[in-house]
């Protein structure tokens, strides 16, 4: 018996290539769906696009089948377009017919009345429960998840017999048989016969070895790392041999702080690329700018908070250290307007090929995978792109820690030599945001 899958809108403007994921069973999509997506095409926005590309998408299926019978897919499905039924019992569950997301689920619900083996898919979390109150199976959309619990964390512990640390620091590097490696994944090496003794190194997979830190006792713009996590991600962040670089972790890690310190770096004292360009999202997801208050500027620092108190801490260290006179609020302007940093939404990146430049994607965990794969495929020649997230703080409805686009991006690219990752987990704000993000 054939499955029937009755898709939410939010299925299809998260991911468009839904309607043919679901092999030789049916996709069935009720009118409301249809009609969802003809009023959503209009925005300017990913759910905007995605809502175009899946009428497109429709409009080619309609010449594989006749008028009221469906569409035949590529792939042996069937795709069918439900109109309003509405059986007399579900006048009993309470359900409001006048809300669309009510109606789907209705359409849905007659479809099981009928005897079909029925499957609601949604992002929503709201709408799954209430298909599981009216006995509907109700999942969500698992194309593009992945296990957040086994996510790939950029480095790991290996125990080593007595001598082999002396050895590495001597000669540069070492072979460890039988212990596979990602590119550019650490190894904290911890001598089995004194537990204290131990050291870093990063594998290289041109040659199968494990190598030392290049820069294990840099300065990032006179900020140390604080922890090896940190320090791994200092030595990701400076190599200009990998051009893609994922740093996950809660508040208070660092991931942001060390991504700015490490783009300042390489354009003001190393003079690797030619500007520092810095973005997150917009959210609610999907708004531009436009309704913010203010010129492009001033909107852009009314959500750029979190940056500008990086970039002062970034700027308060360096002048602290170097002895440099001025107000830091100062500096970070006038490093905005030589156009060294700059600061950008998401929605003007859109469409460019940007070179010669370090990029910070911040709080990407609110990106849908077609939104990393966007704003990835911007870099242009020279460029480095750096994405920095905590998945477990997520501001968009249909996005979760398994699904957003940061943890897919570090699921997918792990295995290539130009990109290297790291989970940052100890807290290194403060006291109190370390027991803040570990008990509240």
């Amino acid at each position: 018996m054939k499955k029937i899958f009755v898709l939410d809108t939010n299925v299809i403007l998260h991911n468009p290539n839904s309607l043919i994921s679901f092999g030789d069973n049916v996709v069935l999509l009720p009118i409301q769906v249809l009609e969802e997506l003809d009023r959503f095409k209009r925005n300017h926005d990913e759910r905007g696009r995605n809502a175009r590309i899946a009428i497109r998408m429709l409009d080619g299926f309609r010449k594989k089948g006749g008028p009221g019978e469906g569409f035949a897919l590529d792939n042996g499905g069937l795709l069918k377009i439900a109109l309003g039924e509405v059986s007399e019992s579900i006048i009993k569950t309470g359900l409001s017919k006048s809300v669309v997301d009510n109606k789907i689920l209705l359409a849905a619900n007659t479809w099981k009345e009928k005897g079909e083996n029925v499957i609601f898919v949604s992002k929503d979390i709201n709408a799954r429960i209430k298909a599981d109150a009216l006995g509907i199976t109700s999942v969500d959309f698992e194309k593009q998840k992945v296990d957040f619990e086994r996510l790939y964390s950029g480095w790991h512990t290996v125990e080593v017999e007595e001598g082999v640390i002396d050895r590495f620091y001597k000669e540069k590097e070492t072979k460890l048989k039988d212990e596979p490696f990602f590119p550019n994944e650490f190894a904290f090496l911890v001598d089995k016969a004194n537990p204290k003794h131990t050291a870093i190194a990063r594998f290289k997979e041109e040659f199968g070895i494990l190598m030392p830190q290049i820069f294990n006792k840099s300065h990032v713009m006179s900020i140390k790392p604080r922890n090896k996590e940190q320090a791994m991600a200092v030595e990701l962040l400076l190599n200009d041999d990998i051009n893609l670089v994922t740093l996950v972790g809660s508040a208070g890690t660092g991931k942001t702080l060390l991504a700015i310190a490490a783009g300042l770096q390489k354009i003001v004292r190393d003079k690797s690329y030619g500007g520092l360009l810095i973005s997150r999202p917009v959210m609610p997801l999907g708004k531009d700018i436009g309704y913010l208050p203010g010129t492009k500027e001033e909107k852009l620092e009314s959500w750029m908070g979190p940056i500008f108190d990086n970039l002062e801490y970034v700027f308060h260290a360096e002048k602290k250290e170097k002895e440099i006179k001025g107000k830091t609020r100062t500096q970070i302007e006038k490093y905005i307007r030589d156009e060294i940093i700059v600061l950008e939404a998401m929605t003007f990146m859109r469409g460019r090929s940007i070179p010669d430049s370090f990029i910070i994607i911040d709080e990407a965990q609110n990106l849908t995978p077609h939104e990393v794969k966007t704003v990835v495929s911007r870099a242009g020649s020279n460029t480095k792109m750096v994405l920095t997230g905590d998945p477990y703080q997520i501001d968009n409805p249909y996005l979760d820690s398994s699904s957003n686009g940061l943890t897919y991006c570090v699921e997918k690219m792990k295995g290539q030599k130009m990109f290297g990752h790291m989970t940052l987990t100890k807290s290194e704000r403060s006291n109190l945001a370390s027991l803040a993000a570990e008990l509240l």
